[in-house]
């Protein structure tokens, strides 16, 4: 390449050159890199093209390309186990790595190798125990300070896709249950539920009431803190299927993409709830104990986990809407204010007769005559345990729920061993129940049980172990043996009532 320097200039640039006259007052120089020279311009701009400098050269050939200051990257850390909190899930960590850097111990608990270890966090979101952390190093702890201190914060490429995905999903849903236009009292609890969540979020509370002849329910909903209700009033709906209300219910989230959405874990509500999050491609946690929203707009979802064992919160951070079932009487049942009202939107959905598979016949209600109670919805119950050792044992219960006009529950164990019915089982796999008074005999109070009465009012204790977890929940405790002590309360409190 050859370039033309007016005469009386001389290059700044380390560059050799021939020169041969061309022209009154110029000189041509043949362009070549000096040994060693790194030149401030790739050396191919000379080669690809032939210039004329008019302007002075100190100017071009000394031109710098200014470079954006190096962006300090946010340190990932490494996992590392808490000591005493793995409960062997069954190597979740492990194959949540991406990098094979998870060994598990002959007692199931994992070893990092911190060498290969990338900070994903994959394995941390993955245990159910909260049993991995990220260990950061002081000079790790150092930058963290620093970025955290400008208000600077690196975000990957897939967080920022994720963030573009959940974006547009707002707002609190609650499916209202209904037989023949007769709410399920789950729906209104979890209204309540709801009006909490939507409030931590500053969104709206919506109602999805679908049936015939079901308008009337919106007032209600509204009565129990709903802002909106949206409304799909056909008779194809009369009746319960999941083809039809599968179809509505993707409509509407389709249209209005909410966030998040609460079912009864109920016969109906199970069905629908996995049906829906199937066809929407989103996660959904069954017979949730509890709700809340993380700092990041997550519902956080707490059941419990591995037969009962631990409590797990799960959340679904990368799909929308998040979808949760909840067990009767797991939530209050919220007060009710008569004077509410909230925006109805009535919605229309086409779906021929035809097209729909199942078809229904007659209703049968389940009447199985005096021994079938409803356990869960009693104000008072009395429930026993292993620790009441035989079937026939359960006469001094009915007793003394006689006298109080409770109901005669059970734990899992007594129902395995054939002492009481399925339907008096309280627990996990059983009834939850929220009692005014809960007698507990002979109950050690394993997490199963628990989970299902420990939201009672009152919860009265009888166990000859005064170190049984019963203990833990129980307002009132007894140490002692139930089969003196539930005699002597049966005889005290007949006295009473005689003596009015």
């Amino acid at each position: 390449m050859k370039s033309t320097i007016p005469s009386g200039l001389n290059s700044p640039s380390p560059l050799t050159g021939e020169g041969r006259g061309e022209g009154e007052g110029a000189t041509t120089y043949v362009l070549l890199p000096a040994p060693n020279y790194q030149p401030y311009l790739p050396i191919d701009f000379f080669m690809r093209q032939s210039c004329r400098i008019n302007a002075t050269p100190r100017l071009l050939l000394n031109r710098r390309i200014m470079k954006e200051p190096a962006k300090i990257k946010k340190p990932r850390g490494k996992a590392r186990v808490i000591d005493g909190k793995c409960v062997a899930c069954g190597a979740r960590c492990q194959s949540a790595c991406p990098v094979d850097c998870v060994e598990m111990t002959d007692a199931g608990e994992p070893l990092i190798n911190v060498e290969k270890c990338i900070g994903c966090l994959k394995c941390v979101k993955a245990c159910p125990a909260e049993a991995l952390e990220m260990f950061f190093t002081p000079e790790e702890l150092k930058i963290l300070a620093a970025l955290s201190g400008e208000g600077g914060e690196e975000v990957d490429e897939e967080e920022l896709e994720r963030r573009r995905k959940i974006a547009p999903y707002r707002g609190v849903w609650v499916f209202i249950e209904q037989n023949e236009g007769e709410p399920a009292r789950v729906s209104w609890e979890l209204t309540g539920a709801g009006r909490g969540l939507a409030d931590s979020l500053g969104v709206e509370l919506s109602a999805v009431i679908i049936g015939s002849g079901v308008g009337h329910l919106a007032q209600e909903a509204f009565s129990y803190g709903a802002d909106n209700a949206y409304l799909i009033d056909q008779e194809v709906f009369r009746q319960y299927r999941t083809e039809p209300y599968l179809e509505a219910m993707c409509y509407l989230i389709g249209k209005y993409q909410p966030e998040v959405v609460l079912m009864g874990a109920t016969g109906m509500g199970r069905d629908l709830a996995g049906a829906v999050a199937t066809r929407v491609r989103t996660g959904l946690t069954a017979d949730c104990t509890g709700l809340g929203i993380d700092d990041k707009r997550n519902l956080m979802q707490t059941r419990p986990a591995f037969g009962g064992n631990i409590m797990a919160t799960i959340m679904c951070d990368r799909f929308r809407p998040q979808m949760a079932t909840v067990r009767p009487h797991v939530m209050p049942l919220p007060e009710r204010l008569s004077a509410a009202t909230g925006k109805v939107i009535e919605e229309s959905f086409s779906i021929a007769e035809a097209s729909i598979f199942t078809r229904v016949l007659e209703i049968i209600t389940d009447r199985s005559g005096k021994d079938s109670v409803d356990v869960a919805g009693a104000e008072f119950i009395v429930s026993g345990g292993r620790g009441l050792m035989a079937k026939e044992n359960f006469a001094i219960l009915e007793e003394l729920a006689e006298e109080l006009g409770a109901v005669v529950g059970g734990s899992r164990s007594a129902v395995d061993a054939g002492w009481l019915p399925q339907d008096r089982q309280v627990g996990q796999t059983g009834k939850t129940v929220r009692p005014k008074i809960y007698i507990a005999c002979g109950i050690s109070g394993a997490i199963q049980h628990l989970v299902g009465m420990q939201d009672s009012d009152v919860v009265i204790a009888i166990n000859r172990d005064a170190e049984a977890p019963i203990f833990d929940v129980a307002t009132f405790g007894i140490v002692g043996d139930l089969f003196q002590v539930v005699p002597a309360l049966t005889t005290r409190i007949r006295e009473l009532k005689q003596g009015r």
